[in-house]
């Protein structure tokens, strides 16, 4: 009976024996595997900011990647301590594609913002046309891209329609050619029109002297003869450029007995007597 007694009690010693030294490795494996998650997490997030990611991004991805690898450390100890790992992983999965689900426009609209920061179709400060919205570009955050318009309106827009639409970027280069069309009159002299649209547009101090200018007669039109001038200024000059040479073109033009013609219609009124008949009218004509 003593013999039986102590085998029992020997069994007992040797289960909490085992469990002890399952205990400490698991303890072991917290610690641990603690530590590395951080370490590499704190890594990945350095290089991401190194290479040019914003803060924001990097800080966001760091902390997935630990939350990550902390919750395959808590399995791993549990493991060791002879828990069945298999239900955890199984509920990890479900919860994951239930929350997948539930936030799969927010989560569209994340990986859209990954891509913009990554792949940088704009900076900050650039006027752009995306997502059906022009403007600049003020702030961009993990879902929704913040656009000033023109009129001073803060326009926030979804990322996921920014990267499913095309991206116009007006801020992309340093220089933009302006596309003006002038038309000037039939009577007028081709060559002295010219001349003049290539002098006034040459004169004007910001207009780049390359690539050079180009002044093409464009189309013989319905009232006027077509040219297409092409200068090329400083992005950050466009608008003003544009409207200054408008302006001293039409003066040139007109300087130089060239006429800028307009669509115009004649009319001619031709009044027929009524011979004593109520129902006699008035007949207009109408000449392009």
């Amino acid at each position: 009976m003593e013999s039986i007694n102590n085998f029992f009690a020997n069994i007992d010693m040797v289960t909490m024996a085992a469990w002890a030294w399952r205990a400490i490795a698991a303890l072991l494996i917290l610690i641990f595997g603690w530590i590395i998650a951080r370490i590499v997490s704190r890594i990945i997030g350095n290089r991401l900011e190194k290479r040019g990611v914003a803060p924001i991004v990097a800080h966001f991805v760091k902390t997935i990647l630990f939350a990550i690898l902390a919750i395959g450390v808590i399995i791993a100890a549990l493991g060791q301590l002879g828990v069945p790992t298999t239900p955890f992983v199984a509920v990890l999965g479900a919860a994951g594609l239930a929350v997948g689900l539930a936030l799969q426009g927010s989560l569209s609209n994340f990986a859209s913002g990954v891509m913009l920061v990554v792949f940088r179709p704009f900076s900050k400060g650039d006027f752009v046309e995306a997502g059906g919205v022009s403007g600049s570009v003020a702030e961009v955050d993990f879902f929704t891209t913040e656009l000033v318009t023109p009129d001073n309106r803060k326009v926030i827009v979804p990322n996921g329609e920014i990267t499913s639409s095309p991206i116009t970027n007006y801020s992309a280069f340093g220089q933009r050619r302006i596309d003006l069309v002038i038309g000037v009159s039939y009577g007028d002299d081709l060559k002295v029109a010219r001349d003049v649209l290539s002098r006034t547009t040459l004169a004007h101090p910001d207009v780049l002297e390359q690539p050079e200018l180009s002044v093409l007669l464009l189309e013989l039109g319905e009232s006027s003869v077509d040219f297409g001038i092409r200068p090329w200024v400083k992005t950050a000059d466009y608008w003003r450029v544009r409207s200054e040479l408008l302006t001293q073109l039409k003066t040139e033009l007109e300087a130089a007995g060239c006429s800028i013609p307009f669509p115009q219609r004649d009319l001619n009124v031709i009044n027929v007597q009524p011979s004593g008949d109520p129902d006699a009218s008035t007949t207009i004509e109408s000449n392009p």
